[in-house]
C-alpha cells in the first residue's frame, strides 16, 4: 500500500494514554479495496482516510476491520486533530460515502464535530425485540426502543442501571442481521447513572472482542433523541474509559472530547 503519512491517535479518553483508538492516513493514492485490506490488516477499531481535491475540499473515508463506513465519529475527531490548529481552530470537510457535512472544531483543546440530525424510518419494534437482540428474555426496557441519527442509524435501548448494561452478553449474530434488515450500524445501550451522566455499550460487531471504547455517533443520535446535552461514559470495563460529551447547537448536534496522537504507525 502506497502511504506518505499513518498517524494513531486515541479520542475520547478521560485521561491521557486512554481512549479509542484510530488511524489517519493522508496522502495515499488507493482505492477503496486496498483501504479496506489497510483497515484489515491493521486490525485498529477504525481508519480514516483523509483525501484533498485540487479546489482544497477534503474529504474523509471510514474504514472498520469488517467493512466502510458512512461515519465514524472517533475517527473523525482523530482526522480534525491532525487539522485543526490554534490558527485555523474550524474546517468544514465532507464524508465519503454520503457527502455529509461536518464541521470540525477545536475549542479549549477539545476537539467537536459539528453535525445535522439525518432522517431516519422507525421500523416496527415487536415487543420482544429488545429481550432477542441482548439474549435476555426478562429484560425490562426503561424506556421503548427508538432508532436515531446523526449519520450512522443507531437502535438505542435503555436498561435500568449501570450493573444490568454491564452484565450484558447480547446476541450479535441476531443484532446484525437486523440492522442489515433495516439499514442500522448496531445497537446502543444505555442507562442513567445516579450523578446525572449516562453510560452505554455499543454493540455492532460480530467479534465481542471488538466492542466500541467510545461510540461517537451513538451519542450523536441519544443527545438528538433526549434534546439535551449529555456527558456519556463509555469503555471503563474494556480497560479504556471515555467520556463523550455532546451539546446542542440550534437544530445541530456538537459531539467531541480529548484526541491526543500516540504514535505514527
Amino acid at each position: 500500500m502506497l502511504k506518505t503519512s499513518v498517524q494513531q491517535l486515541l479520542c475520547f479518553g478521560i485521561q491521557a494514554a486512554t481512549g479509542n483508538p484510530a488511524l489517519v492516513v493522508q496522502d495515499d493514492q488507493c482505492d477503496a479495496g486496498q483501504r479496506q485490506q489497510f483497515a484489515r490488516d491493521s486490525n485498529q477499531p477504525a481508519c480514516v482516510f483523509i483525501d484533498r481535491s485540487a479546489d482544497g475540499a477534503i474529504t474523509l473515508d471510514y474504514y472498520y476491520p469488517h467493512a466502510r463506513s458512512p461515519l465514524c465519529l472517533h475517527a473523525t475527531l482523530a482526522a480534525a486533530r491532525l487539522l485543526l490548529s490554534p490558527q485555523q481552530a474550524q474546517l468544514q470537510v465532507r464524508t465519503a460515502m454520503q457527502a455529509q457535512l461536518l464541521t470540525l472544531i477545536l475549542r479549549d483543546d477539545q476537539v467537536y464535530v459539528r453535525l445535522a440530525p439525518q432522517p431516519v424510518a422507525q421500523p416496527d419494534m415487536p415487543p420482544d425485540l429488545a429481550a432477542r437482540l441482548l439474549a435476555m428474555p426478562a429484560i425490562a426496557l426503561a424506556s421503548p426502543p427508538v432508532l436515531a441519527s446523526v449519520g450512522s442509524p443507531k437502535l438505542l435501548l435503555q436498561v435500568a442501571d449501570s450493573s444490568t448494561l454491564q452484565a450484558l452478553r447480547p446476541d450479535l449474530a441476531a443484532i446484525t442481521a437486523w440492522g442489515k434488515a433495516h439499514a442500522v450500524n448496531g445497537c446502543y445501550v444505555w442507562c442513567r447513572r445516579a450523578d446525572g451522566t449516562l453510560e452505554g455499550r455499543n454493540f455492532n460487531h460480530l467479534e465481542p472482542a471488538m466492542e466500541d471504547q467510545a461510540t461517537g455517533v451513538a451519542a450523536g443520535a441519544l443527545s438528538l433523541h433526549l434534546g439535551q446535552p449529555l456527558a456519556l461514559y463509555q469503555g471503563a470495563a474494556l480497560g479504556q474509559p471515555c467520556l463523550i460529551r455532546t451539546e446542542l447547537d440550534g437544530d445541530a448536534i456538537l459531539v467531541g472530547g480529548r484526541a491526543e496522537f500516540v504514535q505514527a504507525a
